[in-house]
């Protein structure tokens, strides 16, 4: 079993500077979003954040051993605008969540967390050839980054909680044979957040420009409940003896420093 890397005690976010220094960064994230510090930037809203997807290109459901993610084929895709100077290209999308609603998300807003976020990670296709070039350099990736809370079933979601079952163990795949929209996972409200960050999990590069929508979406609570079946172990292998029991039920790295980054708002229209 690879435990390089997880969210229990031994293998958890305090470890992973020891492994992979880049967590160790001025630039990480996720942070938590103080409201009486960020500042409104105009220009935002002069260049409106813009996204184009094709449902028929979500392929595939997978088990990372970190979370479930769903791989895309990017072409057709594009997310411009906003903090944005170049187009970039949807390669993913994952989520975090927690042992229960009361905690989940990665990205806190004036110290309240979320029961769940979900991430659309993006790269800058115009700029670079590849995912990996993109992932490697300061304005590579774009993610947006939506809140869930609990409320009503989420629809689109659930084509996804339907799946699960055949990804319980890592490694575990199955495809995605009806279309799933990934702008339907996106509030009406086109607020947001903004700031230069990291990506969340290790390596955690410091190649991200991070959009958070202020409204969050609602998914039930039976539709997380199926999140929390995940196992981070393959089939084959024994159950891991840590305190979360091979159970991906805490898979967020909790809020970082945001230094003297700028953390800017885009009010919404």
């Amino acid at each position: 079993m690879n435990l390089d890397w997880g969210y229990a005690e031994e293998n958890g976010p305090d470890t992973w500077a020891s492994k992979f220094p880049q967590a160790a960064g001025s630039r990480q994230s996720p942070v938590d979003i103080v409201t009486t510090r960020v500042s409104t930037d105009k220009t935002l809203r002069a260049r409106p954040l813009s996204w184009r997807y094709v449902p028929d290109n979500c392929r595939q459901l997978s088990n990372t051993g970190h979370g479930w993610k769903v791989d895309v084929l990017g072409y057709g895709s594009e997310l411009t605008g906003g903090p944005l100077t170049e187009k970039h290209t949807l390669e993913q999308f994952h989520a975090h969540w927690g042992v229960d609603s009361s905690q989940g998300s990665e990205h806190t807003v004036d110290g309240r967390a979320f029961a769940g976020e979900l991430h659309f990670v993006h790269w800058n296709s115009l700029k670079y050839k590849t995912f990996a070039d993109a992932a490697s350099q300061p304005d590579g990736l774009a993610v947006l980054a939506v809140l869930l809370q609990v409320g009503e079933t989420h629809s689109e979601l659930q084509k996804l909680v339907d799946l699960i079952p055949e990804v319980i163990y890592k490694g575990q795949k199955v495809a995605i044979n009806s279309p799933i929209d990934p702008a339907k996972f996106f509030a009406d409200c086109h607020g947001y957040w903004t700031y230069q960050g990291s990506l969340t999990t290790p390596p955690c590069n410091e190649s991200v420009t991070w959009i958070v929508f202020k409204t969050p979406i609602q998914v039930s609570e039976e539709q997380l409940s199926v999140f929390r079946t995940l196992r981070c172990y393959e089939e084959h292998e024994e159950c891991p003896c840590n305190e979360l029991q091979g159970l991906l039920v805490k898979n967020f790295r909790p809020p970082l420093h945001l230094g003297n980054r700028e953390l800017r708002e885009c009010a919404s229209a």
